[in-house]
């Protein structure tokens, strides 16, 4: 893996065109944005031996947090994010077979949801376990004993490489500075050397499995624990035993070198109730006795308000058309983020804070208009006939964009990642292909759903999955200007690196040439675009006609 050309390639894919930091540059200033930057780039590093690279401080560059402190980010040059990712994949499936069950963040498919499907089975109703130990490290990636993650990489052959990476320094305002501890943020390795530092802390707890049927259940007498990242809860049955968890955690965090926050590690009863990756869970008293509820939390449902608000400030006295086409993703990126769990309430009272904020824009847009003209010419049906609804913000100008409603998502529980399960394993192949599609139709609109099944979830161009880090665009496979159109049956979804090849081709062979034939020989064989025979003939048909995809 680590001499791999294909490994490289993949590499240098994933760097400069997948990754949101493409366009950032490290201390060089170097990017590669175009083909030919790409093409050079690879003639440059294609001779590469990982255990001779040297590797360049990283660039200091500051975020905000949700405290609103700042937190620091190392951005390397383009080179070492390269190389760094060609070791990432090699040590990744490695250490994937070892990892505790319990751990999620910075993992292949696995996320947020799985966490708290995770501890929703450990404090569920009847559960023993009902106290809670909140814990957090104190600047986690910051403090990583280097020489711990050495002795955990025992016997990997790029060691040395990943050693120089984590002394290689910044430079933040024109001065460098060493790296003695932690691992930078911002560095392509750095989660996964993060993940690997965390490991074992179920051993150090003592935490114990037991198989029923074909689930793993925790032991009778065992805590349980759920980490993400550099936050962690530890649920016990007793108070006292939670409170026993800061001493039994002294040789664990001695090892890496860490201490716990101590504003954001406490002890709470379940009935209290305590916020976890942007969620709230607690017990409710019912009819039936107690329930446990996981909803979004007050601090999440504030800061979803503040960035919709801050939409109707930008856009103060724009066009309706320009305010539908700004929150739509918004809203639907929240709600699908919040659609696992119990939010129909927050969805509604979020939609009616956002209609009063619609009135306000329209009012300052038509001072002088009275509501009924306002409500006539913006308020219109939906025009799918999906909704009921009569009173949907529209632009008069494009009855097509609607303003989109947060209460329309419906609320679909997350099946949790099952125990140990790596997409690493070949077996699992078809496992996680189908989990892929369920996240795939949450986070998208029924359009795009469409589209996507119509092809199987697989990009046309390169043949992987739709699902992943990279940006998606819709194509037409019949271009519009030789007579395509714009139904369902001429739409696909392809990643947004290959629909940029695609269109190359398309101004390489289409100019009045090879496509016309194309879409001839197409046509006369009546048979729908995106489907398997369709695609078939296609692909026959630009390789008789030269059009190929390389």
């Amino acid at each position: 893996m680590i001499r791999s050309k294909a490994n490289l390639l993949l590499s240098i894919k994933k760097v400069t065109q997948i990754n949101k930091g493409k366009q950032t540059a490290g201390i060089d200033g170097m990017i590669a944005i175009t083909t030919y930057d790409r093409i050079k780039l690879y003639n440059l590093i294609k001779e590469y031996n990982i255990k001779h690279i040297r590797p360049k401080p990283a660039k200091r560059v500051y975020i905000p947090k949700k405290n609103g402190k700042m937190r620091p980010l190392g951005i390397p040059i383009i080179k070492d994010r390269i190389f760094q990712n060609i070791v990432k994949n090699a040590l990744e499936p490695q250490w994937e077979a070892r990892f505790e069950p319990s751990t999620y963040g910075f993992r292949p498919k696995r996320s947020t949801h799985d966490a708290l499907v995770n501890l929703h089975l450990k404090l569920k109703s009847g559960s023993t376990r009902q106290w809670i130990f909140e814990g957090d490290f104190k600047g986690c990636f910051d403090n990583l004993n280097h020489q711990y993650i050495m002795e955990c990489l025992k016997g990997f052959p790029a060691k040395e490489t990943i050693y120089k990476w984590l002394k290689a320094g910044y430079v933040d305002n024109n001065t460098f500075n060493d790296t003695n501890t932690g691992t930078p943020q911002g560095g392509i390795v750095s989660p996964l050397l993060a993940n690997i530092a965390l490991h074992g802390m179920e051993y150090e707890l003592g935490v114990r499995y037991y198989l029923d049927r074909e689930n793993h259940k925790l032991a009778r007498n065992s805590v349980g624990v759920v980490k993400y990242a550099d936050d962690f809860v530890i649920v016990c049955k007793t108070k006292e035993e939670a409170e026993s968890m800061y001493e039994k955690l002294i040789p664990y965090l001695d090892k890496r070198g860490l201490t716990l926050a101590g504003d954001k590690t406490k002890v709470t009863h379940i009935r209290e109730g305590f916020d976890f990756l942007g969620f709230n869970l607690r017990q409710y008293k019912t009819n039936n006795g107690m329930r446990l509820l996981i909803k979004p939390s007050k601090a999440s449902v504030k800061k979803a308000r503040e960035t919709i608000k801050i939409v109707f400030l930008q856009l103060r006295g724009k066009p309706v058309g320009d305010l539908i086409i700004k929150l739509n993703p918004i809203i639907r990126g929240i709600g699908n983020y919040w659609s696992s769990e119990v939010a129909k309430k927050i969805f509604s009272n979020l939609d009616r804070y956002i209609w009063i904020k619609v009135r306000k824009h329209l009012k300052i847009l038509h001072p002088n208009k009275p509501f009924k003209w306002i409500y006539r010419k913006y308020f219109k049906a939906d025009y799918t006939g999906v909704s009921k609804d009569k009173w949907i913000l529209t632009d008069p100008h494009e009855s097509k964009t609607q303003l989109f409603r947060m209460s329309w998502i419906p609320i679909v529980r997350h099946a949790m990642v099952k125990y140990m399960n790596s997409p690493d394993d070949a077996s699992l192949e078809a496992y996680f292909d189908e989990r892929a599609k369920k996240e795939f139709i949450r986070d998208n609109v029924l359009s795009r759903r469409k589209i996507a099944k119509g092809s199987n979830f697989k990009c046309r161009v390169c043949k992987q999955s739709l699902v992943g880090e990279e940006l998606l665009k819709i194509n037409q496979i019949v271009p519009k200007i030789i007579g395509g159109d714009e139904l369902y049956d001429n739409l696909e979804l392809l990643h947004q690196s290959c629909r940029k090849q695609h269109l190359t081709l398309l101004g390489k062979y289409g100019e009045g040439r090879e496509l016309p034939k194309v879409c001839t020989y197409f046509e006369n064989k009546q048979v729908k675009p995106n489907s398997q025979e369709g695609y078939r003939l296609m692909k026959k048909a630009f390789k008789k006609f030269k059009y190929q995809y390389v």
